[in-house]
C-alpha cells in the first residue's frame, strides 16, 4: 500500500491573487466576513491553518458600505486609555463619517486570528473610502460578494 503524503500550502506553492470588492450597499458584518475568509485562504482548496494561503484583497467605496438595522445608531466603538476615567466611545454613526475604511478594518481585523499569522493576514488587505485606489499595476480581478440588503 502506498502511503500518501498530506499537502501543507506554504510560501514556495501558494499562488496569490490581487482582489478588488466594491463595497457599495453591501452590510458591513457581510462583507467584512467573507473578506476575511479570503484574506485566510479557506476559499481555496490548498488551505492550511497553520500558513498564509490567502489572497490580497482590495475594498473600494468603503463609505458607502451600509450597518442594516438600528447599528448606525445603537453600535458603539469603545476605546480606553489605560487612565481612570479614559474610556472612550464612538457611534457608529461617527465611525463611518469620520473614517469608513477604519470600520471596515476594524470588522477585519476581529476576525482573524490574534497572533502573528494574523497581523501578516491582515497587512493584505486594502481599504479604501473612495472608487480610486493605487494598485491597478498589479491588475485585479473583481469579485462579487454576495449579501446585498433588501
Amino acid at each position: 500500500m502506498i502511503a500518501q503524503k498530506t499537502f501543507f500550502a506554504d510560501k514556495q506553492n501558494t499562488k496569490r491573487e490581487w482582489l478588488l470588492v466594491d463595497a457599495t450597499g453591501l452590510p458591513v458584518g457581510r462583507l467584512c466576513s467573507r473578506v476575511a475568509l479570503i484574506l485566510r485562504g479557506k476559499h481555496k482548496p490548498t488551505y492550511t491553518p497553520h500558513s498564509d494561503a490567502g489572497d490580497y484583497v482590495i475594498i473600494v467605496n468603503a463609505e458607502k458600505a451600509i450597518f442594516t438595522g438600528k447599528k448606525m445608531t445603537d453600535k458603539y466603538y469603545f476605546r480606553y486609555s489605560g487612565y481612570v476615567g479614559g474610556d472612550k466611545f464612538t457611534q457608529a454613526k461617527e465611525a463611518m463619517q469620520k473614517n469608513p475604511a477604519w470600520v471596515i478594518e476594524h470588522a477585519i481585523k476581529g476576525m482573524l486570528p490574534k497572533n502573528s499569522l494574523g497581523r501578516e493576514m491582515f497587512k493584505k488587505l486594502k481599504v479604501y473610502n473612495n472608487a480610486e485606489h493605487p494598485h491597478e499595476a498589479q491588475k485585479p480581478r473583481k469579485i462579487d460578494i454576495k449579501g446585498k440588503a433588501n
